[in-house]
């Protein structure tokens, strides 16, 4: 496995995305009916690589992997509670934020892939407040500067002691040079509504800011002094609890441990496999579809726990796409392929809608959409392969729209008696509404087409739609015959996966010759559109 060069700690050979409360070195989790505490007591000597400590409940990838499994596990396991307090364990300090020998140490990709996590994390910080109706505290007892501020900004109330000694501040600019990584400066401006003659001033200064001006301010919620804060957090936590809308039932279901086989060549999990080409820098990603129908009822659903398809296929593919952006930084391209029966993968859609209302259906869905957008954001360049006896249907086509570039297979391969490749959109739509993708808005025009018309031409001559209304349409030019490569005007129009490639899709660094998994290719305006073909329309 290609890391950066570095020895990690305790003798691992790769960076592990899963954990679980018994593992946690960083982060206690306490749930007291309605309420749960999480209390960042970072282990100095805990670094996720060797050659640093994390001083002042600083923190490195390490930290911040068990914060997100805590989150996690709070939505999933823990349906009553409503209210979480983020706390420190360590007396007069928060947090001091990223640690800096553990910056200083590491290669440009690394940085990257760490900010883009830990922004993920306090985004699924706020996703849990606005979508499963947790709220989140934080009480800051000492300095909060940098990563450490930006981690309490992700909450919905901030308390901070009043004692002289604990502020807030965003020291990156005049130490280090850089502006805060995770979304510090969008989060005072646009999440808090401080001024930004503030803004600029705030994030100009060392020391930060204290007491009654980081109140005025609106850096802060409110300040109590040490004598009175436990009851101000108190009945803050009643608060916010009496307000919130989660309406959990129940016990929740228990994340079990992912059933994971690490080889040189690859990953192998219950429903997705990973196989890496190195020579080629390419990994193939297969998602399977279930073997069962879905349940008769909710009731089922729950018993089944985390082993319910669509839960267990969005942890084993989002593990699996942490897995290859931090730990093989040399593999370039994605491609996804699905195998199974499309129409199991529309009747999961189909009792997902029937049953949205429920709680846990509703964390599916959003687990479902956080796993998209982590895709959406992986600076790899991402190919659709839609095959015959593929399974893109329903959510699963989301990966055809998210990818940079989508191929369809006309007709079938000689001795290949599985049906035709198809894709099909579902009759429910039952993840679309809370996350259309970038390709998809780009596509309005397209996509209204397709919905008006739910029998559509794909190509020209060879144009045939089932009477179900899924559509068959190809992008292989090399496996037609160059009669069949002509575009019909009707598919420029009403294609999916025409358009331009968006500009700021993917994260774009300086990198070596052939890395297509950084943006080093043309501009927007230069970059021919995606179902182009060679010969004339």
């Amino acid at each position: 496995m290609a890391l950066d060069g570095r020895k990690l700690a305790n003798g691992a050979t790769f960076i592990d995305f899963q954990t679980e409360p018994s593992k946690y070195r960083h982060w206690k989790l306490d749930v007291a009916g309605d309420t749960a505490t999480l209390t960042m007591d970072v282990d100095e000597n805990g670094g996720l690589f060797e050659g640093y400590q994390l001083k002042l409940n600083s923190y490195d990838l390490g930290v911040d992997i068990e914060l997100a499994d805590a989150v996690q596990r709070l939505r999933f396991e823990h349906p009553g509670v409503k209210v979480v307090l983020l706390r420190s364990g360590k007396n007069r300090v928060f947090c001091a934020g990223a640690n800096i020998r553990m910056l200083a140490g590491s290669t440009h990709a690394h940085k990257v892939n760490f900010c883009k996590f830990t922004n993920e994390t306090r985004n699924g910080l706020e996703d849990s407040s606005a979508n499963s109706g947790q709220r989140f505290i934080c009480v800051v007892n000492g300095t909060a500067a940098g990563g450490g501020y930006e981690l309490a900004l992700a909450a919905d109330h901030i308390i901070m002691a009043d004692d002289g000694a604990a502020a807030v501040a965003l020291p990156e600019v005049p130490l280090l040079a850089v502006l805060p990584g995770t979304g510090g400066l969008t989060r005072v401006v646009d999440k808090r509504k401080v001024r930004r003659d503030h803004a600029d001033f705030f994030c100009t200064i060392e020391e930060g800011i204290k007491g009654r001006r980081a109140v005025q301010w609106r850096l802060v919620d409110e300040i109590v002094p040490n004598s009175r804060l436990e009851a101000k957090v108190a009945t803050r936590a009643k608060e916010f609890a009496a307000g919130s809308k989660r309406a959990g039932e129940g016990e929740g279901i228990a994340l079990t441990p992912l059933t994971r086989e690490i080889t040189d060549n690859g990953l192998r999990y219950g429903c997705v496999d990973v196989e890496i080409n190195r020579d080629a820098r390419i990994a193939t990603i297969t998602i399977k579809a279930s073997e069962g129908e879905p349940p008769a009822d909710v009731a089922g659903m729950s018993a089944q726990g985390a082993s319910f398809w669509p839960l267990q296929v969005a942890r084993e593919l989002d593990d699996a796409i942490l897995h290859l952006r931090i730990n093989e930084l040399e593999i370039a391209m994605l491609v996804f392929k699905s195998v199974g029966e499309g129409a199991r993968v529309v009747a999961y859609d189909d009792f997902i809608e029937a049953n949205k209302a429920h709680w846990l259906v509703n964390e599916i869905r959003h687990t479902w959409k956080r796993v998209l957008k982590r895709i959406d954001v992986t600076s790899r360049t991402l190919v659709t392969l839609v095959e015959p006896g593929s399974c893109f249907a329903g959510t699963l086509a989301e990966l055809v729209f998210a990818a940079d570039r989508s191929y369809m297979l006309i007709g079938q391969r000689q001795g290949d008696n599985r049906a035709p490749a198809e894709i099909v959109l579902g009759s429910s739509r039952a993840f679309r509404p809370i996350r259309p993708s970038l390709k998809q808005r780009e596509r309005k025009p397209a996509r209204r087409s397709m919905r008006e018309a739910p029998k559509i031409s794909a190509l020209s001559p060879s144009r045939s739609t089932t009477s179900t209304g899924t559509t068959r349409c190809a992008c292989f030019w090399k496996s037609a015959p160059a009669s069949r490569r002509t575009v019909s005007p009707a598919w420029k129009r009403t294609s999916v996966l025409s358009g331009p490639r968006p500009w700021n899709r993917k994260s774009s660094r300086a990198s070596p010759r052939g890395r297509t998994g950084f943006s080093s290719g043309p501009t927007r305006s230069a970059r021919p559109a995606r179902c182009s073909a060679t010969a004339p329309a």
